[in-house]
């Protein structure tokens, strides 16, 4: 506490503060450090992990035609907004049930408005970190859940019917699903383990993507007398800006999971973490490059680049307990899996613009079976989550596909689709000196 000491001047008082008695002496380090370093550590891996939006981003302005680029960057700008609203206005909520501060309340004056769950309470008490960092490293995730459904469904879906979807993901099935596991939910008391998303964040993306594909129908042109016909992406060095972007912003994505940084073996946690994900990356991309050089005489960089992308998506569901070798054959893996799931998926006749489907949900999948190798949970259990995880957003998302297609249309004209979407939904070209489509 402050005391006031009064002195006389002119005949009058005048209050003079004095310095906090000693005994109310600021906490130390050694108090309050676990709580700033966990802090930071939410703090660093979140601005990380949003990171990688711009990597989404940039990864399907590259792998879709000239003609669509503007189309999927005014995507990923709006998804990741929406996302940053629904999940403080619904979805932190439902993920992670607690003592409610209210929807609304006043703008000015007080926290509660602006705060998500319980902040202040949680907050006085130092024992853990801001709940304010907690919120902000976890809607990250939401965000990149949205951004998967975004480039499977590119060049033929509208844009407000998809950002209708995008609201319902995030502000509603993804926390649901997440408090299942996450939010110390039925598959958390199960035993099923999922470090930092591989089914929770990456597969239910590729489920939603799945339905969405779905329903929507592959792009005009593409299966033409039971071929595939090849439709190039508009730039492959921004495909690979995209996926090294991705690759770094990984590091909080899975280093961040670790969810603590307040001791030495937290932060050599972390570093065991960065480590193995960056050598399942590695291996996904070899195995990709390798592959399809034999399969087809020729490297194709767009199999490396989501190679590697596969490779950090299965190493994901466990990056700590594996050795590097270990985060190698589980990374190695993955990569196969894109090489074979993305012509399986051809032939179905379902079609997915930039492999979204192949890196996230079934390297997913992968993914998450692969921590039963390592004892982390059985196979039983991790069974159990990836069914759980699939039947209920597919079928979710399917419904919610056919509901926005019956009330509003999902698909663009043939006309628009031909056009660009481009020009015919926006109005505008992200590359107006060039006319080639």
């Amino acid at each position: 506490m402050k005391f006031l000491k009064t002195l006389s001047v002119a005949g009058g008082l005048a209050a003079l503060p004095t310095l906090a008695l000693a005994q109310d002496a600021a906490p130390g380090f050694d108090e309050i450090g676990p709580y700033i370093m966990t802090t930071l550590l939410f703090l660093v891996a979140g601005f990380l992990v949003f990171f990688m939006a711009a990597g989404f981003a940039m990864l399907e302005a590259g792998l879709v035609r000239g003609k669509n680029v503007a189309m999927q960057l005014t995507k990923n700008m709006a998804l990741f907004s929406i996302a940053s609203i629904m999940y403080w206005l619904v979805g932190f909520n439902l993920m992670y049930p607690g003592d409610f501060n209210g929807y609304l309340g006043p703008i000015f004056g007080t926290t509660t408005w602006l705060e998500p769950v319980g902040l202040s309470a949680a907050d006085a008490a130092l024992d853990y970190a801001s709940v304010a960092s907690d919120f902000f490293f976890q809607l990250m995730f939401v965000a990149a859940t949205a951004s998967i459904v975004s480039g499977a469904l590119a060049e033929r879906i509208k844009l407000w019917p998809f950002l209708i979807f995008v609201a319902i993901l995030t502000g509603i099935m993804y926390p649901i699903t997440g408090s299942w596991q996450w939010g110390g939910g039925w598959l958390s008391e199960l035993g099923f383990s999922d470090f930092a998303g591989s089914t929770v964040v990456h597969s239910v993306g590729g489920w939603a993507a799945l339905a969405g594909a779905i329903v929507l129908g592959p792009r005009i042109g593409k299966y033409k007398d039971g071929k595939t016909v090849p439709m190039p992406g508009s730039n492959l060095a921004l495909a690979t800006l995209g996926t090294f972007i991705l690759w770094l912003g990984w590091f909080g994505f899975n280093g961040g999971s670790q969810l603590a940084a307040g001791t030495v073996g937290d932060i050599t946690d972390v570093g065991r973490i960065f480590a193995n994900t960056n050598m399942a990356a590695a291996a996904g991309s070899i195995a990709a490059l390798a592959l399809t050089q034999i399969m087809y005489g020729k490297v194709d960089l767009t199999m490396v680049l989501n190679g590697a992308l596969a490779g950090l998506v299965s190493i994901t569901a466990e990056p700590l307990a594996p050795s590097l070798f270990a985060s190698l054959l589980i990374g190695g893996v993955g990569g196969v899996i894109v090489v074979f799931a993305v012509p399986m998926l051809d032939k179905l006749k379902i079609d997915d613009v930039v492999g979204a489907i192949p890196v996230h949900l079934i390297a997913g999948i992968w993914g998450t079976i692969a921590v039963s190798f390592s004892g982390s949970a059985t196979i039983g259990a991790q069974i159990t989550g990836i069914l759980a995880y699939g039947v209920f957003t597919f079928v979710v998302s399917l419904v919610i596909w056919f509901i926005l297609k019956a009330v509003v249309g999902i698909r663009v004209s043939e006309e628009a689709e031909i056009e660009g979407l481009d020009k015919a939904e926006l109005g505008m070209e992200a590359y107006p000196d060039f006319t080639k489509g």
